[in-house]
């Protein structure tokens, strides 16, 4: 075969493997090993079957927050990672993440200013994917007719269970990147914590559950929590408490309650996110607005706590989920699990998983938080 002639069937090979590629069908096996590239088809959590390359160098993260964390970790590098969301890059910059990987402060935020995203900026960075919250069909339209690769992640198709979520994410990332594949690992290890909390608050009575307000969001204007639609509810189930705000049926953050409703409910303990710049210690001194906590329960009795700023805000799936719960069950009934030692537990799970070597330092960082991550939009 002359040199002319091969390099007429490398051109055809390659707009074989791209017109596959746009058309959402797989490149056969042939095309794929003339063109030397590797590619897999992936079935997204939009339900969609794209076909990606194996192992990709460049990916863009748009609006599934914690995502470039989770890739991070996975990883062990943000460098494939070409742009995020600026609510991403704060808790990078707020949490153990960006001293982690400090390569993730180059990543650019520039392609979106709030949910809006700007595919001509984004094209401009050639990724070979982008992830994208795979319950924005308008978003995921305006990719593929840009002719970008999308895969849709979702954050709420498992009815906000975080272990179930955080391990479809590692499952769909370890398709896509066979040479890291962890998800039996991380399965396992997330399922047995899990099982093992359970086994011990499922014998509880009601009247021995604690009872759980989660603050998503607090200010002198809004107060927002999780009703029985939103991870506050997951996160109550798991940990064996009640949540406080469970009549509430709004879902995700459109929660919004009163200060009345606090009075009624008086829960045992108060959860804040770290989706809001509020500290425990706003609501014991009353510094916000004219709201009053001074005869709530959890206020009277110091029970009112912020939650973990790890690679990510823990309040959703991440990383930091089995580690959480184990804080969060930890903290709840103490005479339960005396065996816990969270930040040796930390330590060893960061390090037998992620290969991730914590210092003391970090892990008291990533369980007293600052109040900057909270500026998240």
């Amino acid at each position: 075969m002359n040199k002319t002639m091969k390099q007429k069937i490398r051109i055809w090979i390659t707009l074989l493997c791209a017109i596959c590629l746009m058309a959402g069908l797989a490149v056969p096996a042939m095309a794929e090993e003339a063109a030397g590239k590797s590619f897999v088809t992936v079935t997204d959590h939009a339900d969609r079957t794209v076909t990606v390359p194996v192992n990709p160098e460049r990916v863009a993260v748009l609006d599934i927050l914690p995502l470039p964390s989770v890739l991070t970790v996975f990883l062990g590098s943000a460098q494939s990672i070409l742009a995020m969301q600026p609510a991403s890059m704060n808790a990078a910059k707020n949490g153990i993440l960006s001293e982690l990987f400090p390569e993730i402060l180059n990543v650019s935020t520039d392609i979106m200013n709030g949910d809006d995203v700007s595919v001509e900026a984004l094209m401009a960075l050639d990724p070979q994917i982008v992830f994208y919250n795979a319950g924005n069909k308008t978003l995921c339209e305006r990719l593929e007719n840009a002719g970008l690769t999308a895969v849709g992640v979702s954050p709420t198709k498992w009815n906000y269970d975080c272990i179930v979520t955080y391990d479809q994410w590692i499952d769909l990332l370890s398709q896509i990147y066979p040479d890291v594949a962890i998800n039996t690992e991380v399965s396992e290890f997330s399922t047995s914590m899990y099982d093992r909390i359970q086994e011990r608050v499922s014998g509880l009575e009601e009247s021995e559950r604690k009872n759980v307000l989660f603050l998503f969001q607090y200010d002198e204007n809004t107060m927002i929590t999780s009703g029985s639609s939103f991870f506050g509810q997951w996160w109550c189930d798991a940990s064996g408490a009640l949540n406080a705000a469970n009549s509430v049926e709004a879902d995700n953050s459109n929660a919004a309650i009163t200060m009345e409703q606090v009075y009624e409910w008086n829960p045992d303990v108060i959860v804040i996110t770290n989706f809001t710049k509020t500290q425990p210690e706003d609501l014991l001194n009353n510094a916000i607005g004219d709201d009053d906590w001074s005869s709530v329960k959890a206020v009277v009795n110091g029970e009112v706590y912020k939650m973990p700023l790890g690679t990510y805000r823990t309040y959703t799936p991440g990383v930091d989920t089995p580690m959480t719960l184990e804080w969060l069950a930890g903290l709840l009934y103490p005479d339960l699990f005396p065996e816990f030692d969270l930040a040796e537990d930390v330590r060893s799970y960061y390090q037998d998983l992620y290969s991730v070597e914590l210092t003391d330092e970090q892990i008291e960082a990533m369980y007293h938080p600052s109040s900057a991550a909270g500026s998240w939009k």
